[in-house]
């Protein structure tokens, strides 16, 4: 038996990256790792700056990856531009890697990703166009944003669909719901993980989790607890989920709320996690994610313009 995980993207795989330009926009290469798109809306002279970080897995700037176009990141940015919002949304770093070939699973360090943020804003608190600067992270990466907003310079911090608890409890509560059989042979693997960085014996039936290639990744994932980390920032914070998330339960962003009393909690309803409005059942919610033609919910770019 082979669990297969769709509602956490931490495989990587093939992905195809496809700009289109509807707005005025610069394409800018941060670094070698980082390339991505600024929308500059021209009726603001100095407008705020929103630096959007991707989800788990290969996603490139506009919320995409293979055979999974749904554009929620381009659509967000769109979005803010037409409430004179800029917005910087940027590939990850794997994305690059696996296109020129150089991606080794056995490398991935979660890490990188927060240092990759962090050049992203060194960048733009040198550009004397913006007013201030707000990181936005979905998924993944609102616990990879929220480290990097404790550095000085940022202004404010927005969390859109991200987990309050370690990513080892993520997984052991999807396990309960999807294969509950395995959730005390998980725990103590992830146990072992934690402790000795490397877990010599698992079951083969999680491999999906705990391959030797991607063990390293998942333990530097593990070293970082969501509640502890938004707990430490001092700026304004925004926290919103969707109650039709079918990767992130709104109990995630009350446990956000819960470690940071003083940010600002929004639940919109029928939202899913890539933004889109879900009226119907699952099989409505998971064919979303390839159905690029689906604007993403207007009270999301209300509920953001507003608060920046």
């Amino acid at each position: 038996m082979k669990i297969k995980w769709f509602l956490l993207f931490i495989l990587f795989f093939r992905i195809g990256v496809a700009q289109e330009k509807s707005f005025v926009s610069e394409d800018i290469p941060i670094n070698s790792n980082i390339d991505g798109t600024l929308l500059i809306p021209k009726k603001e002279e100095k407008p705020p700056l929103a630096i959007i970080i991707p989800g788990s897995g290969p996603i490139d700037r506009n919320g995409n990856q293979d055979n999974l176009k749904n554009n929620s990141l381009k659509f967000l940015a769109e979005g803010l531009y037409r409430k004179n919002i800029a917005s910087f949304r940027y590939d990850k770093r794997l994305v690059k890697l696996i296109q020129e070939g150089k991606f080794k699973e056995r490398d991935a360090n979660f890490n990188d990703f927060i240092e990759d943020v962090k050049a992203v804003t060194s960048y733009f608190k040198k550009d004397p166009r913006f007013s201030n600067i707000i990181i936005i992270g979905h998924g993944q990466g609102s616990l990879v944003g929220m480290i990097a907003a404790q550095e000085k310079g940022v202004d404010k911090f927005i969390s859109i669909a991200g987990a309050g608890q370690e990513i080892d409890d993520v997984l052991i509560d999807q396990l309960k719901v999807q294969a509950p059989n395995f959730v005390d042979s998980a725990r103590k693997s992830f146990d072992d993980l934690r402790v000795n960085g490397v877990v010599q014996n698992y079951d083969p039936n999680l491999a999906t989790i705990f391959r030797s290639s991607l063990q390293f990744f998942m333990y530097t994932w593990m070293q970082y607890n969501p509640k502890t980390e938004i707990a430490k920032l001092n700026i304004p914070v925004l926290i919103i989920n969707g109650d039709k998330d079918i990767q992130v339960q709104v109990s995630e962003a009350e446990k956000l709320k819960k470690a940071n009393p003083n940010a600002e909690l929004v639940i919109i309803k029928n939202m899913n996690h890539i933004f889109k409005e879900i009226k119907g059942d699952i099989t409505e919610n998971q064919m979303s994610y390839n159905k690029e033609e689906i604007q993403i919910m207007p009270k999301l770019i209300k509920t953001i313009s507003s608060f920046i």
